[in-house]
């Protein structure tokens, strides 16, 4: 049973967890990993089974709650909620002020990631550098194909919760990412800043439902293939590094009718440039300590989550 210290400590970890994946960046699935709470959080997802539910009619609500390991879920959940909600208006405010230092940030956050996760899970075999490879290539081309813009409706949102809340849990993916690849993240960052809450409900009840398939099926990829399930996820993110560059020139771009962006083509372009095509000022300077920022504290987590181990 856990303490009240350890409740709190449990907490601060959701809030990380939460403020992870709010941000296109490190994955809330790779801060439980550092944090020591990974396995635990994956088991708990797999615990909302048909025997929970037997045990809720045979042995009351104590023993199904047991059984989900609800106090650690409801900790961490509390966590994770917090930080979203209290990080959507200022993620909302700097995506439109500030999004070149922004991204730049995001850029710190990846590049940490892999590096850490290679680290403590580095490829060994030649068929793992391979999947890391093909990750690489498969972002890659993402990134260079059209930025599709999907609309935000219900049902859209219901499905992308679905994709992104999987991704949630996987070590070395964010699935904010998985929304700014669809063109989703703004709906998402909006819904949460003004409480539009069809949107929210459909994006929970779509996440709900993809966990409770895709844990399964995660807890037997890692429990088989760790290492190479990372090496391919690290290779995603090294290629997507290609999407969030943050200095980009319009090639095209098509608008609805209100005015909304439906497709939109970029090219990355050096700070020089970007001053010289859009007439903003690349702020580089404070892109290049953002970025360190972001560096660091993804090396700090891994730090913190040590010393809570031993």
């Amino acid at each position: 049973m856990r303490t009240t210290a350890n409740n709190m400590l449990l907490f601060l970890k959701g809030l990380a967890m939460g403020a992870a994946d709010v941000v296109p960046g490190i994955s809330g699935g790779t801060v439980a990993f550092i944090t020591g709470i990974y396995i635990e959080l994956v088991a708990t997802i797999k615990s909302f089974d048909i025997t929970a539910l037997k045990l809720l009619k045979s042995d009351g609500p104590r023993a199904a709650w047991h059984h989900i390991n609800g106090n650690f879920l409801v900790v961490l959940l509390a966590g994770i909620l917090t930080s979203v909600f209290s990080l959507a208006q200022i993620m909302h405010y700097l995506l439109l002020e500030h999004g070149v230092p922004l991204w730049s940030f995001f850029s710190g956050l990846i590049i940490g990631s892999v590096i850490l996760l290679l680290r403590q899970n580095p490829p060994a075999k030649i068929s793992e550098k391979l999947l890391f490879v093909v990750g690489v290539l498969i972002a890659y081309g993402i990134s260079i194909a059209p930025s599709v813009m999907l609309e935000g409706s219900v049902m859209t949102m219901f499905f992308a919760g679905a994709i992104a809340l999987c991704a949630m849990i996987l070590p070395g993916i964010s699935g904010s990412f998985i929304l700014v690849l669809l063109g989703l993240y703004p709906v998402f960052i909006s819904a949460i800043a003004n409480l539009e809450i069809d949107i929210l409900v459909a994006f929970s009840a779509g996440g709900i439902i993809g966990l409770m398939l895709f844990s399964r099926f995660l807890s037997w990829l890692l429990a088989n293939f760790q290492a190479a399930v990372i090496a391919l996820m690290c290779g995603f993110l090294v290629g997507s590094l290609s999407i969030i560059w943050p200095w980009k020139s319009t090639l095209y771009q098509k608008v609805s009718d209100t005015g909304e962006v439906l497709t939109k083509i970029t090219e990355n372009i050096l700070p020089n440039q970007f001053l010289e095509i859009t007439g903003n000022d690349p702020r580089t300077l404070l892109c290049s300590l953002v970025f360190c920022l972001g560096f660091a504290i993804v090396l700090s987590a891994e730090f913190f989550g040590k010393t809570q181990r031993h």
